[in-house]
């Protein structure tokens, strides 16, 4: 029975995102004709809240936000840094920017600029869109891309694994998020995320329960060799989803210890408050 009522949750909740997506993205478009920028970012991040809360009301997927103090202040708009997250689920793409106060900008592929409206609406927004097929021709996108956008204060994010990872599974992190940071000489902030726990990856099937997000401390990346640093990246994301998701893992092998909420990897940290997004003020 509880299967069979998710079922009907998840399909009312696709319903909802079909049918405000459209009208949506087209105020986008309209948009985006006069106004650029953080504008049209604030646009598709309001109806990016609608759908985090609508899994919310309808499937029941609520969440709880560790270390927030660990990203710079929404009133210091030219502090960039690059966001590098754990993917386990389509809901942290959807989340974050309705989280957090400044505009991101997501690395992705290109192929998702083709979807209607969600799509032609991601196109009119200041992000880097890659062909995966042309790395070197990418890479040299991500990096100067990186670098403008880091440069104007906005949070570069990327996701280390590439694709969304199934719960309690470990991919492979690749450093061209460390590089970047390096190169631009921004800080990196470790992210871990519960999203699997409700929402799995390629599944609409949406369960109700508690999405854990945890910001770790900015690392600074200056002097960094970029696997050096992303195995601290690595390390950080890996102990705190042991932490934070327990019953997903195997026992963890000797001498991999969790670390304190909001902490580095190579350092210890005070524990950070818990709050939701209910109990956050939202500026924008």
């Amino acid at each position: 029975m509880s299967n069979l009522l998710s079922a009907i949750r998840s399909l009312i909740f696709v319903l909802v995102l079909i049918v405000t997506v459209i009208p949506w993205a087209s105020g986008v478009l309209i948009l985006s004709i006069f106004r650029r920028g953080d504008p049209v970012y604030w646009a598709c991040a309001g109806w990016l809240k609608v759908a985090i809360w609508s899994a919310r009301f309808i499937c029941g997927i609520r969440w709880r936000i560790h270390g927030m103090e660990n990203l710079p202040p929404a009133s210091d708009r030219r502090a960039g840094v690059v966001l590098l997250s754990k993917h386990q689920s389509t809901w942290e793409t959807f989340a974050y920017p309705a989280l957090f106060s400044h505009p991101l900008a997501y690395v992705f592929k290109r192929e998702l600029l083709y979807v209607p409206f969600f799509g032609w609406a991601m196109a009119r927004m200041d992000m880097i869109h890659i062909d995966r097929g042309r790395r070197t021709e990418a890479w040299n996108k991500v990096l100067t891309q990186g670098k403008r956008l880091g440069g104007q204060g906005n949070w570069v994010i990327m996701f280390p694994e590439g694709t969304r990872i199934a719960r309690g599974e470990v991919g492979d992190y690749k450093t061209g998020g460390t590089r970047l940071a390096i190169e631009a000489g921004l800080p990196v902030v470790p992210i871990a995320a519960t999203a699997a726990r409700c929402w799995p990856r390629k599944s609409f099937l949406l369960r109700p329960g508690v999405v854990d997000v945890s910001i770790g401390r900015q690392i600074p990346s200056v002097g960094r060799a970029p696997g050096e640093l992303m195995n601290e990246v690595k390390d950080w994301i890996e102990s705190e989803m042991r932490r934070l998701d327990p019953d997903a893992y195997s026992p963890p092998p000797t001498g991999f210890a969790a670390p304190l909420e909001g902490g580095t990897a190579s350092g210890p940290a005070k524990p950070a408050p818990r709050q939701s997004l209910d109990q956050t003020q939202d500026s924008h």
